[in-house]
């Protein structure tokens, strides 16, 4: 994505890695989970002309009556997609060698240079493929190019190390301090994550944390406090807090999943504000995304 400008300073370009070990259940990224391409469906877009089951080689699109409908046998190859003139079938990643996402990195060269920004590596996660993320990170130091990771920190703790310290800034995600709560909304524990946190702010210079706050989720009194408590014994540069939306709505509907928090509201201004009082009285800089 070109022209990003919220995943680090200046106008960046956002490379996104497919493949996460969590499953939070407000990821706006859906379709970057899945270490495999998938394809999204948007049957509002859709014409029913049939030409996404003319070419499907697995027969797995049939009309039924009105609309198009997908079975078990699809193998999200993406030629329906190809073949798609309404654009209703798109396919959400795909293979690129290392010297195929440095082409499009330096094209933008231009735009870092004026703007003091850079690439942000993201995903997905983009430490779970850690031998490209390494390599892409060496070259861009070669270039002189300002290089971000975006990381929910749930990678081994000798790869954090080694691979964030590449990176000229590290955004780390702190979805819940409390073990329990962070396993029924992420899929996972976060024992390793908090410690890998630790462990890098000590060493890496440049570690904002961010904080999706989600109503219900992770903002009750007791949450923020096991949060400043946890925060304020580290030397990270800031805490950006991040309002929880449902901009990744239709994304889950085009995949054909469930969205869990389609009732979820977000956080009001004042709501956001309280959480920010709280951790400045902490001693905690913090910035609030809008």
């Amino acid at each position: 994505m070109r022209f990003a400008v919220h995943d680090g300073p200046g106008i960046r370009t956002a490379v996104f890695f497919k493949g996460c070990p969590l499953r939070c259940l407000w990821c706006h990224n859906p379709e970057s989970q899945s270490f495999a391409p998938e394809v999204l469906f948007s049957a509002t877009r859709c014409r029913v002309c049939g030409a996404c089951a003319d070419v499907c080689p697995h027969q797995a699109i049939v009309r039924n009556q009105d609309h198009m409908e997908t079975t078990g046998n699809c193998a999200k190859c993406g030629v329906c997609a190809d073949a798609c003139a309404a654009e209703a079938r798109t396919l959400a990643g795909r293979e690129m060698a290392v010297a195929e996402i440095l082409a499009e990195i330096d094209r933008d060269t231009v735009f870092y240079d004026d703007s003091g920004g850079g690439v942000t590596f993201t995903g997905g996660e983009p430490l779970a493929q850690p031998a490209v993320l390494e390599t892409l990170l060496h070259a861009c130091r070669e270039r002189r190019i300002h290089s971000a990771i975006e990381t929910c920190g749930a990678a081994a703790r000798e790869t954090v190390l080694r691979i964030c310290g590449l990176a000229d800034l590290v955004l780390y995600d702190v979805k819940a301090v409390d073990a329990e709560r962070h396993r029924e909304y992420t899929g996972a524990l976060n024992g390793t994550i908090l410690e890998n946190l630790a462990s890098l702010a000590a060493a890496h210079p440049n570690v904002i944390v961010r904080v999706p706050l989600v109503t219900g989720v992770n903002d009750h009194a007791e949450d923020v406090r096991a949060l400043c408590q946890l925060l304020v014994k580290l030397p990270v540069r800031r805490v950006d807090l991040l309002p929880y939306h449902a901009a990744g709505t239709e994304k889950y509907r085009r995949l054909g999943r469930e969205y869990r928090l389609a009732h979820t509201p977000s956080p009001t201004p004042a709501a956001l504000a309280a959480v920010a009082s709280q951790m400045e009285a902490a001693g905690i800089q913090v910035n609030v995304s809008r």
